[in-house]
């Protein structure tokens, strides 16, 4: 079981969804909590619904646009100074906005990179570097099983998703030996506002992905599927010919 944390814990993409129920359930740990979306008002309501439950201040609100990379340094060091030193990072914000089949839209494309992906690296590269001088700390991140395979369905979602999960997986390669924890969790279709109103395979809610996020924390694992039923779906989709995997509506 890797080592009980203590310090300040970051969740970027906070605002609602899977971010808003994974700092729910983060409060409960009587850590402070740093809770970063572009949404204020969301993240107000969700500090004082956790008070509310929690009894005391836990989760901070910090108004941040991920696309904002160069805020994210002056950021980190905001937070370490008003809280305490930052040994756990969740990022989990996200955009998956709607592309036809027949659709090629770039300025949709950059839009995922940058949020998805570019974010992603900007907040673990931040991380890591403090991480690393202190030999402790963990960096989880939500990905998709989307990034796994080449889809016809929103190429610049997958291509995203899988360039956050790469960069995921260097981080760990190189952290690892100092003692620092890297969880890649790759969900499949969550209930959230992201999906609302699309017709997914296997949905879990917002809740259950964000107690398996936990879970997979606790146990210091390195990849996760969530739910576990995509782990054997994604393997069999990985191995598939590309002759026959271009003619499956995926």
């Amino acid at each position: 079981m890797p080592a009980k944390t203590s310090g300040t814990i970051v969740v970027v993409g906070a605002s609602s969804g899977i971010g808003a129920e994974l700092a729910r359930r983060l409060a409960h740990e009587a850590r402070p909590v740093a809770v970063l979306a572009r949404r204020g008002d969301e993240l107000d309501a969700l500090c004082a619904s956790i008070e509310d439950k929690v009894g005391t201040t836990r989760a901070h609100a910090y108004v941040h646009d991920v696309t904002d990379t160069g805020s994210v340094e002056p950021l980190f060091e905001r937070i370490e100074a008003e809280l305490g030193p930052v040994d756990e990072l969740h990022y989990v914000a996200g955009v998956m906005p709607e592309v036809g089949i027949d659709e090629f839209p770039t300025d949709r494309d950059e839009q995922m990179l940058r949020i998805n992906a570019l974010g992603c690296m900007a907040w673990s590269n931040a991380a890591a570097r403090r991480f690393l001088a202190r030999r402790a700390g963990h960096i989880v991140a939500i990905t998709s099983v989307a990034g796994d395979r080449g889809r016809m369905d929103r190429p610049g979602y997958n291509a995203s998703k899988a360039a956050q999960d790469t960069h995921l997986e260097a981080l760990r390669n190189r952290l690892w030996r100092h003692g620092i924890r890297v969880t890649t969790v790759r969900a499949g279709p969550v209930r959230t506002p992201m999906t609302e109103g699309l017709e997914v395979p296997l949905p879990i809610s917002a809740e259950s992905c964000a107690k398996a996020v936990v879970r997979a924390r606790d146990r210091g694992r390195a990849i996760v599927y969530v739910p576990g039923v995509w782990r054997p779906i994604m393997f069999v989709i990985r191995h598939l010919p590309s002759f026959l995997f271009r003619r499956m509506k995926l």
